[in-house]
């Protein structure tokens, strides 16, 4: 047994000198260096010449040794010349080693940076859905690789939907766009999950990254860890979790305009079509137990970010999960409500900030949160359809509440990650102490 290991292991070394590798000749430097160093200690250490017998080979190897040069000087030169090449080669098989990791453009010394102050981040688990999650994970990627973002399960509609009724899988929108948002090359992979296929096939409707996971669920046997290859797959720093494995429907009931009645819709894409007002969500059934990974995450993270997102088919889907909010509830962790910046029609049209936070009260408890972080400037055109979410008078005043300038310019009815994601590391900061 211990002969072949010892085989094994010298089958291994020895392919690290296969032609086409470009490290042997790094290598080679690397031991040169090594060799002129430990000459130049040998002069300062021994100086063997003076003890060595006389033969024929000693004169020459005197000149090769500079035995001819004061002893002090030969020791800076060949300690020098081996120091410089050792640098060198080191410097060239690290060079080798990382070329195939490496982005265009980019240095080993600060890919090397951020990845070590990235891998020492905050553990942050954000809970929510839709776009406005997707903005979040991709500010927050820049201070820590430690997230992980918790989707909801409950959509019913376009792609997703599709695959959902006809394939029996959990549907993979949401946790399409926290993947593309994490991924290293983001611009490329957003292009690629989201291109959507036209026609009217059986492909029309339908995006790629949607595609995609439902066939790694297939090859994989299991939507979870479809959705753990697809981060590998995708070079992804983070975790995308589902809140719960189990086939939920979203239900609302709403009220009708100018009237004392409500209806009940079912659904999660029928709730912002009907001309109403929500009063509560559910899920049926009521009883879905929570994706373990999911809780685990949340008691270890050092924050919680809940939203933004669409209020009532993003954000509270996941928290009436049973133990999601109890979980959240039980962290000591920095918890955080991101309410959004505009108004959703059919959803919370016309709502402050303050109706924001009333509605998730009045669905998961008081005391959930400790912030709620609010956009404080509107100086902007929104479409005809949104509205601006003011604080709330109920609001004013309240210390939970933080606001800042958070727009993003280009589309102002969104949230600007970068400065999102540095409000929140800014309140993490104030309570930790920043990070050295």
């Amino acid at each position: 047994m211990k002969l072949s290991r010892f085989r094994e292991n010298l089958r291994q070394i020895s392919l690290w000198l296969t032609p086409g590798l470009g490290v042997k000749r790094w290598l080679a430097l690397v031991l040169a260096g090594i060799t002129l160093l430990g000459v130049g200690l040998a002069y300062y250490l021994l100086d063997f010449y003076r003890t060595a017998p006389e033969t024929w080979w000693l004169p020459a190897l005197s000149v090769v040794a500079l035995r001819f040069l004061p002893r002090w000087l030969r020791v800076l030169i060949f300690g020098g010349i081996g120091v410089g090449i050792l640098a060198y080669g080191l410097w060239g098989l690290n060079r080798a080693l990382m070329r195939p990791f490496l982005r265009p453009g980019k240095q080993i010394v600060d890919e090397l940076s951020q990845f070590q102050r990235r891998g020492r981040g905050p553990r942050i688990v954000v809970v929510g859905g839709g776009h406005g999650l997707s903005t979040l994970l991709r500010g927050l990627k820049a201070y820590t690789y430690n997230l992980t973002a918790v989707v909801t399960v409950a959509d019913d509609g376009g792609s997703s939907g599709k695959l959902r009724e006809s394939m029996g899988i959990l549907p993979p929108g949401d946790i399409r766009n926290c993947l593309a948002a994490l991924s290293n090359d983001e611009t490329m992979m957003t292009q690629l999950f989201q291109y959507r296929f036209s026609g009217s096939d059986g492909l029309g409707g339908h995006s790629f990254g949607n595609l995609f996971i439902s066939a790694l669920s297939e090859i994989t046997g299991s939507f979870e860890e479809a959705v753990a290859e697809s981060g590998r797959v995708l070079s992804v720093h983070g975790r995308v979790l589902p809140s719960t494995l189990h086939d939920v429907k979203l239900v609302a009931d709403m009220s009708l305009p100018n009237s004392a009645y409500e209806v009940r819709v079912e659904g999660e894409s029928r709730i912002p079509e009907f001309a109403g007002r929500v009063r509560r969500v559910w899920l049926e059934p009521d009883d879905a137990p929570a994706f373990p990974p999911a809780i685990k995450a949340i008691l270890a993270a050092d924050v919680i970010v809940i939203g933004p997102g669409s209020l009532y088919t993003s954000i509270l889907p996941n928290l009436l999960v049973a133990d999601i909010a109890s979980a959240v509830r039980a962290s000591r962790a920095l918890k955080l409500f991101i309410c959004n910046v505009a108004s959703q029609t059919g959803e919370t049209d016309a709502y402050s900030c303050y109706d924001h936070l009333a509605a998730l009260e009045s669905h998961v408890g008081k005391g959930l949160v400790e912030l709620v972080i609010a956009n404080d400037y509107q100086e902007a055109t929104l479409p005809d359809d949104s509205q601006w979410v003011d604080i709330g008078d109920e609001l004013s005043g309240d210390r939970r509440l933080y606001t800042a300038d958070l727009l993003d310019r280009e589309f102002p009815w969104r949230h600007d990650s970068a400065q999102l994601a540095q409000t929140i590391m800014n309140l993490y900061d104030e309570r930790t102490g920043p990070l050295v």
